[in-house]
């Protein structure tokens, strides 16, 4: 599948706000990027008194910002 495609089916089936099960594959000063779906990662930004993230971690986190244009999202935990 190209990443044409597996934008649009992330963008469909997530639209809703859901809970989303990640990963967290990197964590920055300003946040932590998570892995949603394969190919897909989102900002999760430091807040706080959410406790520190590692990357490796299971996180549960729901779509927060969707910026269809530029390809991003952002995320909050659940």
């Amino acid at each position: 599948m190209s990443p044409n495609e597996n934008w649009r089916e992330f963008v469909v089936a997530h639209v809703d706000g859901g809970v989303l099960d990640g990963v967290v594959t990197r964590v920055l000063p300003f946040g932590a990027f998570v892995e949603v779906a394969q190919g897909m990662e989102g900002l999760l930004p430091t807040v706080g008194g959410t406790g520190p993230l590692t990357a490796g971690a299971a996180v549960a986190v729901r779509l927060d910002k969707l910026d269809v244009q530029n390809r991003r999202f952002s995320l909050t935990l659940a």
